[in-house]
């Protein structure tokens, strides 16, 4: 057994005595040359602290293998583009949609999951917790009959004090010149030129002449009259206007301060979220996130509630999530980068740097990052995007984010699924382009680990990284309890993709926002591991998706129950005969 020294994990062509005889695998040298990786401490003792690097080892003509499942647990669509286009071919940025009238029914989600959808975003701002509900029963329907992998998001609406309604199903034209009235009174209907905001003193402190903003610029009003709460607004800039919008006021190119004593989580946020772990949902973005303290609240919630599969993502859209960012990165299981409201609150020119170093932070926190907002949005009009537009996603790509979202683009457009082609075509290119210049990112190594085995396991990922860009293996197989080792090979982003083999499905779901990870749902034992690399690459190979000549790298973080257990925490390289 080679274990790693006081400074370095080096690969060893070792053959080592290992029980993995019992499933027929051949032994064989390690050729090539295998650059050491710094592991930046010493390691002693045994069990749980154990590190090995072991060499080549062939696979091929296995008569028996444990039979764990006739089928992989991969999706269908990852299966069919690794067929297409091979193990480095395959895209890495993971997208989302959100789902609206324009795209709810069976047919629109299964051509959206087929179109490369990883997550479908519910945005609980519009329509009823009855509609939702059966989106949701659709989206699983699609992930259990027809071998699909979508995750569900719930997106909260945040509080009531930045919330507009027209009342019309759909968005609304506001032409320039319009006159229009902005009040709290409830309505009946949807009466022509009136908006209803759920705030009472939503106008508090406005002023005559102050501009209101729609959905960050999405149109624009001049308040010209003041009439107990109401005001009376001129359309000074025409654009459509959403069911539920989000607003802001504006006084000589500032933003006018609002009132900050409302919770971030209202009581309509609570019973959405109690809703969203009912259904069973995946991940739930916290909308106005001003510091950790909501997000803490939220996790603490789930604990109690044992939903503890449900991810907690933070919304980063006003200047003070900007000041706390470490702190809501820190706090959180991943954020989303809400430009279209960031941008309100801050210059438009800092909108680009800012949102480099959201996901750089992130990266460098292990939080995956949802780059969100007017990716494509001249496709809620138009069936072809503006060229400024392909250039935005491919630097967001460019950027290492984990994640794209579409938003109005899918949810009320005509060409969502054009939208999402688009964005899939032009992640895949900015990836290959980023490959072949050996554009890696450089990510500053901040030590992630407090504890000694999860020191370990962010240097094996480290390593790992590092040598499988330098010896070009074709993939990654992490087998995964939790998801740790799997988000830390996603975020040092390898050339190969990750498969991330995990006997949990909430784990599976979480990963699928995950930067190049394929999370796959088997079958696997704490107490033999290699059982688990021998099952999972042989039912891989029956299914046609490895050739000979194929190597793969093996880590893993599954924890023994037995101290004579094998390998745990270990490197392991092995190609396919």
């Amino acid at each position: 057994m080679a274990v790693a020294t006081s400074d370095s994990i080096l690969a060893r062509s070792l053959i080592t005595d290992r029980r993995s005889t019992n499933f027929g695998l051949k032994n064989e040298v390690c050729r090539g040359k295998v650059v050491p990786c710094r592991a930046g401490g010493k390691v002693k003792g045994k069990g749980k602290g154990r590190v090995e690097v072991k060499a080549v080892v062939q696979i091929g003509g296995l008569e028996e293998v444990k039979k764990a499942k006739e089928e992989m647990g991969l999706d269908v669509v990852s299966e069919e583009e690794l067929r297409e286009k091979g193990f480095l071919g395959m895209r890495k940025t993971k997208l989302v949609c959100t789902i609206g009238p324009a795209c709810c029914s069976p047919q629109d989600l299964e051509k959206l999951a087929l179109g490369g959808m990883n997550v479908a975003r519910l945005n609980m701002c519009h329509n009823t917790r009855d509609w939702h509900r059966d989106v949701i029963k659709k989206i699983n329907q699609l992930n259990e009959e027809k071998g699909f992998c979508v995750s569900v998001m719930i997106d909260t609406e945040g509080s009531q004090i930045h919330v507009l309604d027209h009342g019309a199903p759909s968005s609304v034209k506001a032409e320039e010149g319009s006159t229009w009235l902005f009040t709290a009174q409830k309505l009946e209907g949807s009466p022509p030129f009136t908006i209803q905001a759920n705030y009472e003193g939503f106008s508090e402190g406005i002023e005559v002449g102050d501009e209101l903003v729609i959905d960050g610029g999405m149109a624009s009003f001049q308040v010209i009259e003041k009439v107990g709460n109401d005001l009376r607004c001129k359309c000074t800039d025409s654009g459509l206007f959403l069911p539920r919008a989000k607003f802001s006021f504006w006084r000589n190119g500032k933003l006018v301060a609002r009132n900050s004593e409302l919770p971030t989580l209202s009581k309509k946020d609570w019973a959405d979220i109690e809703f969203g772990v009912s259904e069973g949902v995946d991940f739930i973005a916290l909308s106005f996130v001003n510091d950790a303290d909501p997000v803490r609240q939220l996790k603490n919630y789930l604990y109690m509630r044992s939903s503890r599969s449900t991810r907690v993502l933070a919304k980063v859209e006003s200047l003070e999530s900007l000041q706390k960012l470490k702190e809501i990165v820190e706090a959180s299981d991943g954020i989303m980068v809400a430009r279209g409201d960031l941008g309100v609150e801050i210059p438009y020119e800092q909108i680009p740097t800012v949102q480099e170093e959201i996901t750089r932070v992130c990266r460098e926190m292990n939080k995956p990052v949802i780059v969100a907002s007017q990716l494509l949005e001249s496709m809620v009009e138009y069936p072809t995007p503006t060229r400024a537009e392909v250039a935005d996603v491919s630097e967001a790509v460019r950027q290492y984010a984990d994640a794209l979202m579409l938003s109005g683009e899918s949810a009320i457009g005509p060409y969502g699924q054009k939208a999402l082609s688009i964005l899939q075509m032009a992640s895949s290119r900015m990836e290959l382009w980023s490959r072949e210049e050996n554009r890696q990112s450089i990510l500053h190594q901040r030590r992630l680990g407090v504890s000694l085995p999860d020191r370990i396991a962010e240097q094996i990922c480290n390593c790992a990284v590092e040598m499988a860009n330098n010896l070009g293996v074709d993939a990654i197989f992490v087998y995964t309890k939790h998801g740790q080792m799997a988000s830390l090979l996603s975020r040092n982003r390898p050339y190969p993709p990750i498969f991330a083999f995990t006997s949990d499905n909430g784990t599976r779901m979480a990963l699928n926002l995950q930067w190049g990870v394929i999370p796959l749902l088997v079958e696997l034992s704490d107490d033999d591991m290699e059982a688990n690399i021998s099952t999972t690459i042989e039912l891989i190979r029956r299914k046609g998706l490895l050739k000979p000549g194929d190597v793969v790298m093996v880590v893993s973080d599954l924890t023994p129950t037995h101290i004579n257990s094998t390998a745990f925490q270990s490197i392991q390289v092995k190609t396919v005969v």
